[in-house]
């Protein structure tokens, strides 16, 4: 990896980041094995930060297996099971070990994941994790106290363009740049033509947004993000593709639809990269 996910990004190429689903348990050798798979073909990868409200191995350890494989990886922080203290010693721990990326995230609810007795922590929110890490570069931590030695990262943010109403959306990410956002990924997005009426006003600020991908494997896949996710609307043209696709060529109509989506956004120039989501399908 020759390039910094900074400099990618400030290059004015289409960037591409994917990311890497930490294991349950103590065998990461899948996850090894998908970043290798991935690493030379994308500009970073984000590794997940217990995902849905899931306990998985962490995603700082994910992030130190990239960098001890030659990759450049994005750490996700979500602000669900941390409080502003356990916050800010991860981001030191991070800059020491070479870790030059964070996406901030307030984190997915308690209930939809497999601890429903656990306690959210929510500190801080993901604006108040970027203002942290602006601080925290300034030398200074959230008790006004100096640092020896200061942090410098490139921090980025989600968003949710197929969000109803919008509205709030529009406003989370505006606050969200007004607190240090360098970059955006978004949530899933399948509706080139709403998408490119959001970035119609995410152009007024001086930020990158990357699209988000994920790789759709089934009509029923389809249907199902539809059902139970939450910003996600896959429309019925693409369920009907997938639905049409001879047996056993589900997947790879998938692909073809991605791809698609992918070269459509390029040669547009309608965002500045995207943020593919393979899912066990890497």
């Amino acid at each position: 990896m020759t390039q910094s996910l900074r400099e990618a990004l400030d290059s004015g190429r289409f960037v591409i980041t994917s990311e890497i689903g930490p294991p349950k348990g103590t065998n990461i050798a899948r996850m090894l094995h998908h970043i290798d798979l991935l690493k030379d073909k994308v500009d970073a990868l984000n590794v997940t930060d217990h995902q849905s409200s899931v306990m998985r191995f962490p995603s700082i350890g994910g992030c130190l297996a990239i960098k001890e494989r030659g990759g450049e990886p994005i750490l996700q922080m979500t602000c669900r099971d941390r409080n502003r203290l356990a916050l800010q010693a991860e981001l030191l721990l991070a800059y020491t070990r070479g870790i030059r990326n964070v996406l901030c995230l307030t984190g997915d609810a308690i209930p939809v994941g497999d601890h429903k007795q656990a306690r959210g922590v929510f500190d801080l929110d993901s604006s108040q994790l970027l203002h942290t890490i602006r601080l925290m570069e300034s030398g200074k931590d959230l008790g006004g106290n100096d640092l020896d030695g200061a942090v410098e990262f490139c921090a980025g943010a989600i968003v949710t363009p197929e969000a109803k109403p919008l509205e709030p959306q529009l406003a989370r990410f505006e606050k969200k740049v007004e607190a240090g956002a360098e970059f955006f990924q978004t949530q899933a997005i399948y509706d080139l033509e709403n998408f490119t009426r959001f970035m119609e006003f995410a152009r007024q600020f001086r930020v990158k947004v990357l699209a988000g991908i994920i790789l759709l494997v089934s009509a029923r896949m389809a249907r199902y993000m539809n059902d139970n996710v939450p910003g996600v609307l896959v429309p019925q043209n693409l369920i009907d593709e997938l639905a049409s696709a001879p047996k056993g060529e589900a997947l790879s109509r998938g692909i073809e639809i991605a791809g698609r989506m992918i070269a459509t956004l390029r040669k547009d120039a309608i965002c500045d990269g995207v943020h593919v989501m393979a899912i066990g399908r890497e």
